[in-house]
């Protein structure tokens, strides 16, 4: 058995359907590489694109996942991790974005405000350590935080 750790989250990753990547944040060395990240995502994405389950185990890695429209949102934590809790991270990330992106979560919307996305992650997730599951929360503070970077557009 494994000791309890605050570090619950592996990576977040967002990716189109062409399994290509948009967003990828890895909180550990499990892939050191991007040519190893590369091939992660390729697998996990030929192994979910197709399915309509929520929950993967591959790779001894624990997988939640979520499609929308264009974009596969994933959240990876390890074998042993709650899947609940990071379905709770995966729920609140989609549901920031889509407060945010005014319920249009898809691919050009997504590209067109990447900074309120880097803000979001960053909000909800800090070195793998899961910080805030509210999603009216994470876009309150996107949007202060947004307010400091001058070109931004996200939303108030």
């Amino acid at each position: 058995m494994e000791e309890p750790s605050l570090y619950t989250v592996k990576a977040v990753l967002i990716l189109d359907n062409d399994g290509e990547r948009l967003y990828a944040k890895y909180y550990d060395d499990t892939y050191p590489s991007v040519k190893e990240q590369k091939a992660f995502e390729k697998n996990i994405f030929s192994k979910t694109h197709r399915t309509d389950s929520e929950i993967a185990l591959l790779e001894g890695l624990t997988v939640v996942y979520k499609s929308n429209i264009d974009l596969f949102f994933y959240v990876v934590g390890s074998s042993h991790e709650n899947e609940l809790m990071l379905m709770a991270v995966l729920n609140c990330l989609f549901d920031s974005l889509s407060q945010m992106l005014r319920k249009n979560v898809e691919r050009r919307a997504l590209l067109e405000n990447m900074e309120g996305l880097f803000l979001a992650v960053d909000e909800i997730v800090d070195g793998g350590v899961i910080l805030e599951s509210d999603p009216q929360q994470v876009v309150h503070r996107v949007a202060l935080r947004g307010e400091d970077v001058p070109y931004s557009d996200v939303i108030s």
